[in-house]
């Protein structure tokens, strides 16, 4: 099996943005958690509030695979409906 790797970045609307601020740490900390997270990362840009930039690892599809599940019923799959996602997934 061969990692699985997602990078880009999410765009926040305004009114969501200290909401999503808020629940992103207990999103990491659950992530990095996960079963297979090599790494994970989301950060804030320094150039534009609203964009978050977004570089995760898997070991394998199915890890990478449940991690999406999980998000989809979390709290965090909840306060970022509304958020545009841009991400490259390689595998």
């Amino acid at each position: 099996m061969s990692k699985v790797t997602l990078k880009g970045f999410i765009l926040v609307p305004e009114s969501d943005l200290e909401l999503v601020k808020s629940e992103l740490v207990n999103h990491k900390r659950l992530t990095l958690e996960e079963a297979g997270c090599i790494t994970f990362s989301v950060v804030q840009n320094s150039e534009s509030s609203l964009r978050f930039d977004v570089y995760e690892e898997f070991a394998d599809k199915a890890s990478f695979e449940e991690h999406q599940k999980r998000v989809k019923a979390s709290y965090w799959g909840k306060v970022t409906v509304n958020v545009e996602r841009h991400y490259e997934i390689v595998e």
